[in-house]
């Protein structure tokens, strides 16, 4: 696959604090990349270099073949950025918005087609000064994605959002990857990265910590299950590689069904967590601490 951004060493200081501490990392093109980090990790300080917004004090940065500290127009035509919170241009309608952004470019697409892709097409003639936050939002989007970026960026895109209402702007982000699109995503929520991202990147302190598809992130595809039961009015729990082998020793001792069973592997919230804490702490645990077992268990 070819590359769409790449960063090699990356450095970023305001005053003494260096924001950004020497960053590498490969973004393929066609994917969604989802950069997770507390507020003040340097997320923002990053994916501004990226737009080309923001100058840097060291390192390598390619995003579509070229450095954006010394970008055109021609690169700015091939990238869009949907920012975190935007109230512009509040008295046009949502048509006209399209519209007057998409002359921006030198080619763009249909104004009518984005408008329908996002879902909008009803708000067509709506004051964007009366939509509702999940439409602006969608607004946002069809602003970012009438010049047919090559490369998307999006600022924590659902925020404020329902549960329904942000499952529908997933399908939309989806489809816009299935069209072609490379998607570089900063969210909070961490169901939104698992359920949206080929891979994610966790950064702390300015440094990229890991790398890795949410499912193994942080080891959580070798991670150990917890089994939970009930018993003698306790609840019991035990951590084991072999989760299957432990239940069954579980029902032979119970003779048929066991009170209570549960079985769960750390949740990515678990996983990032324990990594953003091992750089708080500079302990080289990353995952989720262990608990101790109940006494009285069945085992």
């Amino acid at each position: 696959m070819t590359t769409a951004l790449r960063v090699k060493g990356l450095r970023k200081n305001y005053g003494d604090a260096a924001a950004l501490d020497g960053v590498d990392l490969d973004v393929a093109a066609g994917e969604i990349f989802a950069l997770l980090g507390p507020n003040g990790a340097g997320k923002s300080t990053a994916v501004e270099i990226l737009e080309g917004l923001r100058s840097r004090d060291g390192g390598e940065v390619s995003v579509l073949g070229v450095d954006p500290a010394a970008a055109d127009y021609r690169w700015r035509a091939r990238i869009g950025v949907v920012l975190q919170e935007a109230r512009d241009f509040t008295m046009l309608r949502v048509g006209e918005a399209v519209r007057q952004f998409g002359a921006y470019y030198p080619t763009h697409r249909d104004p009518d087609e984005v408008i329908a892709a996002v879902g909008l097409t009803e708000q067509t003639r709506t004051l964007t000064s009366r939509l509702s936050g999940g439409q602006r939002r969608r607004l946002d989007v069809a602003l970012g994605i009438v010049g047919g970026p090559e490369l998307l960026f999006l600022d924590e895109p659902t925020t404020g959002f329902d549960p329904a209402a942000r499952r529908q702007f997933w399908e939309m982000i989806r489809s816009l990857r299935t069209a072609g699109t490379t998607i570089l995503l900063t969210t909070h929520y961490l169901d939104e990265a698992e359920a949206l991202a080929d891979r994610v990147g966790v950064l702390a302190k300015g440094r990229l910590v890991e790398v890795a598809s949410p499912e193994r992130l942080g080891g959580r595809d070798h991670a150990q299950a917890i089994v939970t039961w009930d018993e003698d009015g306790r609840r019991c729990e035990e951590r084991t590689a072999e989760p299957t082998r432990f239940i069954a020793e579980l029902s032979t001792l119970f003779r048929g069904e066991i009170p209570g069973l549960s079985v769960v592997r750390p949740s990515l919230e678990d996983i990032y967590l324990g990594l953003i804490g091992s750089q708080e702490t500079g302990s080289p645990e990353a995952g989720p601490q262990e608990t101790a077992k109940p006494e009285g268990s069945a085992r």
